[in-house]
């Protein structure tokens, strides 16, 4: 009973760090305050489950910033109709928050053990419109496109052209864009009549994506 106010007032901090940080969208923060990030993060770092702070999860992957996740749910402009591609499932946090704002989520990551894990997470909170499935990220989902959104959690040296193919028009993919060993670019890609138009938001820090499948 003591821990629940402690629970509240950790999740006001949390809500608030996020808000500072210019998360904004009122859908966006009613899911994070929704989905309790203490249930992605296992192990030795589960005391700064709520630090805005990206943590290690296994397969030599991370679970990024909450506020990072925010900022990137929030430049998707997912709408409640939309069918959403997530590259990278990692943790699931991000495609547990993705879920409450959309109609679809397909997730893909290249280690088998991390969509195992986060599948049991989804089914602890019921999630059940999201699809995870152990495939090549870079190659996309191309037997589910078109898709509204595409969100991209692992850094490419550009916008990848099968995303890219499978983007609907009108579509709108939020990807990291830049060399693996330095801070790379989050970029906001729509895709219109005549072509894609690109905005640049803000540095980042993402793992590479990768080709291939993992051996874990």
């Amino acid at each position: 009973m003591s821990d629940e106010p402690e629970a509240a007032e950790r999740k006001m901090r949390f809500l608030f760090a996020l808000r500072q940080r210019g998360v904004t969208d009122p859908r966006v923060l009613e899911a994070m305050e929704r989905i309790d990030r203490g249930e992605f993060v296992r192990g030795h770092f589960e005391d700064r489950a709520y630090e805005d702070t990206p943590l290690p999860i296994p397969c030599g992957q991370t679970i990024s910033q909450p506020s990072v996740v925010g900022l990137m749910t929030q430049a998707l402009e997912v709408g409640p109709r939309d069918k959403v591609l997530e590259i990278g499932t990692g943790s699931g946090y991000q495609a547990a928050i993705l879920s409450l704002l959309c109609r679809r989520v397909y997730t893909v990551d290249r280690h088998r053990r991390l969509v195992t894990e986060a599948e049991e997470i989804f089914r602890h909170f019921g999630l059940s419109n999201i699809t995870a499935m152990v495939a090549d990220g870079s190659r996309g989902l191309p037997e589910q496109a078109p898709f509204d959104r595409i969100m991209v959690t692992a850094a490419a040296e550009d916008p990848p052209g099968p995303l890219l193919a499978q983007l609907k028009t009108g579509g709108i993919m939020v990807v990291p864009v830049g060399q693996s060993d330095a801070v790379q670019t989050l970029i906001r890609v729509r895709r219109t009549e005549n072509g894609f138009d690109y905005d640049e938001l803000r540095q980042v820090r993402f793992v590479p994506l990768v080709e291939g499948l993992g051996q874990t």
